[in-house]
């Protein structure tokens, strides 16, 4: 049975309910399987920074900020603490001394995987209570989910 808005809204379409309904699981299952991100001591931003770091590679502090959606000033002082932390490094580009990227260290990549593998570990346990044909579904809905992304990185699937 479709969960109930907080709200009165009505949504117009079947595909803005499922929409809807898409966004609040998938809330709520980032939320669940990430209540122990603070055991390594790393802030909520910080791991979000780091994050972009380890996963998306070397780049700018002005591409980082883009990419968490946050002012210079507020993504410096992030990097700082990372740096400070010793989880991303700074280093001048050979071709222009005056461009600063940002690196994640192993010490950083190490927290990233550690915290992702524990994540991935409660969802596993939790899908274990799932019957077969409900893992098949997820699974299905996950092929529909990478063709979403697809499209909106520009391919054609």
């Amino acid at each position: 049975m479709p969960k109930r808005l907080p709200n009165p809204v009505r949504l117009a379409d079947r595909r803005t309910q499922v929409a809807n309904r898409l966004n609040s699981s998938a809330i709520h299952l980032l939320r669940r399987i990430s209540q122990e991100d603070g055991a390594d001591g790393v802030t909520g931003a910080r791991a979000s920074a780091l994050s972009v770091v380890v996963y998306g590679g070397q780049m700018s502090v002005g591409d980082l900020a883009r990419r968490e959606r946050v002012a210079l000033p507020t993504i410096s002082r992030i990097v700082d603490a990372l740096v400070r932390d010793g989880l991303v490094a700074r280093e001048r580009a050979e071709s222009d001394r005056r461009t600063v990227t940002l690196a994640a260290t192993r010490r950083g990549r190490t927290l990233m995987e550690r915290g992702r593998a524990r994540r991935i570990q409660r969802l596993a346990e939790e899908l274990r209570a799932l019957e077969d044909q409900d893992v098949e579904a997820l699974e299905r809905a996950l092929d529909v989910l990478d063709k979403l992304e697809d499209r909106s990185q520009g391919g054609s699937k």
